[in-house]
């Protein structure tokens, strides 16, 4: 469609669900071979249809594809997703859904890791073969690296990890440090994230926090404290998992307010919707911390596709869903926008160290490249 001789794009739902509701049990048939067209197969269509007309559109005229007013379809960045927790099945369906990045922060496994090399296998694969991982599904994944505060107790152990950082925190596709914090709020918690701070000062990173889920005010309070005592830059820093607790004082300071959507508990959709009414999407940022427990990656989309319901502007929720997270976690350059509109073409014939996404029999996805489709 062109407005007044400038190319724009009006998006449309496209992930399967989507397209399954609207057919109702109709078949359609392919115009190519006759063969039936699956939600599933219409939705990696459109997807890849919509892909193209955002890169046009943008290069066309510099500025962001235009939303249509009701909805919301435009693209999305998940800041906080542990996915080597998830399937490729979820890969699968965020990208469907106009996920185009995600960000993975190191976490807590589930049980304590009891030897460095453990760490050290740990931010290795998050930094490597997970980010292979994710573009073989068309998301591009960045990391932070960090001692997370539940692991900071083993004093011996931390002080080991903390040695380690350096060697990674140079990687390409590390975008910060994080997650860090308090869980307990001990003294060896409030030792780890002091010594974790003056490294993201030494290697000029943003710094992601992790705020306690008891006594999350107090203790959200005093992290911010400690960042001050430290002089760190509030506008190079994001708080993460707030509430209707946290956020006035969290923004007040000048620091970056990140929520995390979770099912029945941390932050709910229609909660945030109104959050974001009442306070203006200025350094919001919405996750959903999907990891290995009862957790959901699509909750960023449903979140952005409910305030659109709800009558929040396009704009606006663009802000908290897309722009705010790249605007703090694109600060030392490694996350950059180019990288998922001008994407390397996907070959899932392509191996990580010997490794493929697939298995045997499986059929591999074959993009063309995008200089081939004549952009």
């Amino acid at each position: 469609m062109t407005t007044n001789g400038i190319s724009s794009f009006t998006p449309f739902a496209c992930d399967s669900g989507s397209l399954e509701e609207l057919l109702a049990g109709t078949t359609l048939s392919c115009p190519c071979c006759n063969g039936q067209l699956t939600p599933e197969k219409l939705a990696r269509l459109f997807g890849d249809v919509q892909r193209l007309a955002r890169e046009r559109a943008v290069a066309g005229n510099g500025h962001e594809p235009q939303r249509s007013a009701g909805a919301y379809a435009g693209m999305i960045i998940d800041p906080h997703t542990h996915m080597i927790s998830r399937t490729t099945d979820d890969y699968e369906a965020m990208a469907r859904a106009g996920v185009v990045a995600v960000i993975e922060p190191a976490f807590w496994l589930g049980q304590p890791r009891t030897t460095v090399g453990s760490f050290v296998d740990y931010f290795t694969m998050i930094s490597g073969f997970e980010r292979f991982r994710a573009g073989q599904f068309g998301i591009r994944h960045y990391c932070t690296i960090g001692l997370n505060p539940k692991e900071a107790n083993n004093e011996a152990l931390a002080e080991a990890v903390i040695d380690a950082l350096p060697r990674f925190l140079t990687k390409e596709g590390v975008v910060a440090m994080g997650e860090l914090g308090y869980d307990e709020q001990t003294a060896a918690e409030d030792k780890a994230l002091r010594a974790q701070i003056e490294l993201a000062k030494e290697f000029e990173l943003p710094i992601m926090i992790h705020t306690p889920h008891r006594d999350k005010r107090p203790g959200t309070l005093r992290t911010m404290d400690v960042l001050k005592e430290h002089g760190f830059d509030p506008t190079r820093c994001v708080i993460d998992h707030n509430n209707e607790e946290t956020i006035r004082e969290v923004r007040d300071r000048g620091y970056w307010c990140a929520f995390s959507i979770y099912p029945n508990t941390k932050m709910g959709s229609e909660r945030m919707a109104a959050l974001v009414k009442s306070y203006g999407p200025e350094r919001l940022i919405v996750d959903s911390a999907c990891d290995w427990g009862v957790s959901d990656p699509l909750a960023v989309v449903r979140t952005a596709r409910l305030m659109a319901e709800h009558g929040v502007a396009a704009e606006a929720i663009h802000q908290v869903v897309y722009a705010n997270a790249l605007a703090v976690y694109g600060l030392n350059t490694e996350m950059r926008e180019e990288h998922w509109l001008a994407p390397s073409a996907i070959d899932q014939r392509t191996l990580y160290e010997g490794n493929s996404v697939l298995r045997g029999g499986q059929t591999p996805r074959i993009d063309q490249p995008a200089s081939a489709a004549g952009l």
